[in-house]
């Protein structure tokens, strides 16, 4: 991967975590002031969709960061080995979180006329596209282990080569 590459994808994540920190001080608390607003259907909800929108804030910021050390391996050239797993596995466990996250968020406001049943529909495709995402991580975690194992095998084939040598 290129410096330029490197950068302009630090540069992404970092302006994606900052906004995200932004969204997670500011505007969580505008909607807790909004939610206080509120009567009828969704009052009893407003704790929930305050605990949702936080946690599924902090599975994003999860996966920026696994992100970021990814990357820093990439840039060293460590990334084929069993250190990269952990935050792989950060990555899925991220993205399966923020699903039913999303998921639960959608359960809560299906009941009763406060919520349109299409934003509820959409949410439930929003659960279907991040667990899809989630599996595209886990099938290129299964080529990083296909990677992993063949750099150790040429490893040995090497150490093997210099002892006869």
């Amino acid at each position: 991967m290129g410096k330029l590459t490197v950068l302009a994808l630090r540069a992404v994540l970092v302006v994606l975590l900052a906004g995200s920190v932004c969204v997670q001080t500011v505007m969580v608390a505008l909607l807790a002031d909004d939610l206080e607003d509120l009567d009828g259907d969704l009052a009893h909800l407003r704790t929930p969709i305050l605990v949702i929108t936080v946690l599924g804030l902090l599975t994003v910021q999860a996966t920026l960061v696994s992100v970021w050390r990814l990357v820093t391996m990439v840039r060293r050239g460590t990334v084929f080995s069993h250190g990269a797993f952990r935050y792989v596995h950060i990555v899925i466990g991220a993205m399966v979180a923020a699903a039913l996250l999303l998921f639960t968020l959608g359960v809560l406001l299906a009941p009763g006329e406060a919520v349109p049943p299409g934003i509820i529909l959409l949410m439930g495709g929003g659960v279907l596209a991040i667990l899809g995402v989630a599996l595209i991580v886990l099938v290129l975690r299964m080529l990083l282990a296909q990677a992993v194992a063949r750099d150790v095998e040429a490893a040995q084939m090497k150490a093997e080569l210099d002892e006869v040598i």
